[in-house]
């Protein structure tokens, strides 16, 4: 058997699989037909040679594919012609009639409001039970807030939003945090910062003349002393977070994780591509 033959066997024995990923991503069988056919023209074209696990390989390409679909969509939402919806599936086609009545109809207009990563993060994790180490790298963020975007996207999923509690909460806290930073005081920063407190920058913040990752309150505080003050507390993929704007633009998003009544991550995104993807909405003062 040919290696070609061979891989074509094991790609046929996971179709059903990768269907069903990208039919719960995608909500529509044209594209799921679309995004199978690109993850096989992938598989193809790849060295699987030291593949351990192929199945969670082309799941990691399949997913890669529909969150890279998904965004293009996003991009797309002010087309006059309105927001996608979820298409139903031809019923003379056995296999996906099947695959619609497992997902339900209501449970993809849900996830038709989930922001990409965040239908990806919850997908892949609750409905496929793939571990948050593996959703990292895809959504481009870390384990932390890959776990944070599924909470999110369960809560919208089983009708229970953040409770303004919370964010009041945690905008107190933000609100804190840019205050000190901004008036250059330590003590108030290390007050709202986690003992551990971790800080990650991607590349376009590092090449911006950061670190790409900081540990421990007192570098974090030394870090944003004197600092902040383009800085606006907002909401981030629906979160707490921080926006820095410059010349009227979105320069930088932080995404914020909090522990108790401190700060336990933050992590910033100058990446403009990156950036365009995310929901951003900035607070009044």
């Amino acid at each position: 058997m040919t290696e070609e033959n061979f891989l074509a066997r094991q790609f046929e024995t996971n179709r059903d699989h990768l269907r069903a990923v990208a039919y719960r991503m995608l909500g529509s069988s044209v594209e799921v037909d679309d995004a199978v056919q690109e993850a096989w023209l992938r598989l193809s074209r790849s060295d699987t040679s030291g593949v351990a696990n192929l199945r969670g390989w082309l799941t990691t390409v399949v997913a890669r594919i529909c969150l890279d679909m998904l965004r293009a969509r996003k991009s797309r939402r002010e087309d006059p012609m309105g927001p996608h919806v979820p298409e139903p599936v031809d019923e003379s086609r056995e296999r996906e009639a099947e695959m619609a009545d497992s997902v339900g109809a209501a449970l993809l207009v849900v996830l038709e409001t989930l922001q990409p990563a965040e239908r990806l993060a919850f997908v892949l994790h609750d409905m496929f039970a793939v571990p948050f180490e593996e959703i990292a790298p895809i959504v481009g963020r870390s384990v932390d807030a890959s776990r944070q975007l599924a909470s999110r996207a369960r809560r919208r999923v089983q009708g229970a939003p953040v409770p303004e509690a919370d964010l009041s909460r945690q905008r107190r806290i933000v609100d804190a945090f840019l205050k000190a930073s901004r008036e250059g005081n330590f003590e108030g920063l290390l007050a709202v910062l986690d003992p551990d407190v971790v800080f990650r920058a991607d590349q376009a913040a590092v090449r911006l003349g950061t670190l790409p990752e900081i540990r421990g309150a007192d570098a974090v505080a030394q870090l944003y002393k004197g600092r902040a003050q383009a800085a606006r507390t907002a909401l981030v993929d629906g979160g707490m977070g921080v926006a820095v704007i410059l010349g009227g633009h979105l320069r930088i998003a932080l995404r914020i994780t909090f522990k108790g009544e401190r700060i336990a991550a933050i992590e910033a995104t100058a990446d403009a591509e990156q950036i365009a993807t995310l929901d951003v909405e900035v607070l009044e003062r």
